[in-house]
């Protein structure tokens, strides 16, 4: 069976063609604007198995090649580049860089989410990206007003937006702020009609899926975004082979360098998903002003290590509760 290395790139994909010999037999550079030709030029391969890296636009190309292959495989571009850096690159010989460790069935493989997934995460993904637009709209509006020494912690509620209608702007500054909250009412209602779309979606979740949503409910103060982002996020805990993988997806597992037997601690490594890291510290701070018993847990780390590295920490440790309760199907049990 043939092994095919594919370069993929915005406008174009390079391929490179090797045999169980890994002996280079063919190689081309196909356009992305003409999937029928990329079509035709694999089904003239005969059985082969194809890589492509795990970039940001990898599905179309995916899914084209998933019914002619007889074995797809996902790479991950991080441990790729450890295994194969070299200082001489290019797509060519990329190509015969993922051909090669195909051929030698050496490819660090990458998760591929499920469709249901995707779906997921592309909706609660999209909420926290209305919520920072809207949050930078809302700042926008108190740096304005703060020229006037006007504003106040109400701003945006019915009370607060009569109060900015009688403020005595500068007619420059009232035209920026109309169009500021027509641009935050505009984004509150995209909240609130994504909001029902993922009520919806969960409505329609499989058993597993339900009952992670359950299990992370019964912990305190975490709320229903933080429950849908670690969901989303996390997908089937079950591919994680243990914790210590499940904090180095989230970003949350810190480094270590050690040179002449002396040991340094380094900070997390802030890789894979900054969205579920950002959840996770959310929710930490939220637990921690709320229970005590994991306000003594941060007291007791904080006095060792500092307020930045305690919450992280309680991040981390918090998402290991998650985790557990996720594959256990159980509930929260620990007094407040």
């Amino acid at each position: 069976m043939l092994s095919v290395g594919i370069d993929l790139h915005k406008k174009t994909i390079t391929v490179c063609v090797v045999n169980q010999a890994r002996e280079v037999l063919d190689r081309k550079t196909l356009h992305c604007c003409d999937p029928l030709k990329i079509r035709d030029y694999f089904e003239h391969l005969g059985a082969f198995q194809a890589v492509v890296e795990a970039t940001a636009s990898y599905e179309w190309l995916w899914e084209l090649l998933e019914p002619l292959a007889q074995r797809l495989v996902l790479a991950h571009p991080k441990k790729l580049r450890i295994i194969a850096e070299s200082t001489r690159k290019s797509d060519k010989l990329d190509a015969k860089v993922l051909a090669e460790f195909l051929a030698l069935d050496m490819i660090p493989e990458a998760y591929r989410p499920t469709p249901r997934q995707r779906q997921h995460r592309a909706f609660v993904r999209q909420r926290c990206f209305l919520r920072r637009g809207t949050t930078a709209v809302k700042n926008k509006i108190r740096r304005i007003l703060s020229n006037y020494n006007a504003d106040r912690r109400d701003l945006f509620t019915a009370e607060g937006q009569a109060y900015l209608a009688q403020v005595p702007l500068s007619a420059a500054d009232r035209f920026v702020v109309d169009q500021l909250l027509d641009r935050w009412q505009h984004s509150e209602q995209q909240v609130r009609t994504l909001d029902k779309v993922v009520r919806q979606f969960a409505k329609q979740a499989p058993p597993a899926e339900r009952e992670a949503r359950e299990a992370l409910d019964s912990i305190p103060q975490v709320g229903t975004i933080t429950i849908e982002v670690v969901v989303s996020e996390l997908g089937d805990v079950g591919r994680f082979g243990s914790l210590k993988k499940v904090t180095a997806f989230a970003g949350l597992a810190p480094g270590q360098r050690s040179s002449a037997g002396k040991s340094r601690e380094l900070g997390i490594s802030k890789e894979g998903s900054g969205l579920l890291r950002w959840a996770l510290v959310e929710a930490a701070w939220r637990l921690v002003g709320h229970s005590r018993r994991w306000g003594r847990i941060f007291d007791q780390l904080r006095q060792r290590r500092g307020k930045k590295k305690a919450i992280v920490a309680v991040a981390r440790r918090l998402l290991g509760v998650m985790v557990s309760l996720m594959r256990s199907g159980g509930r929260y049990r620990y007094a407040a």
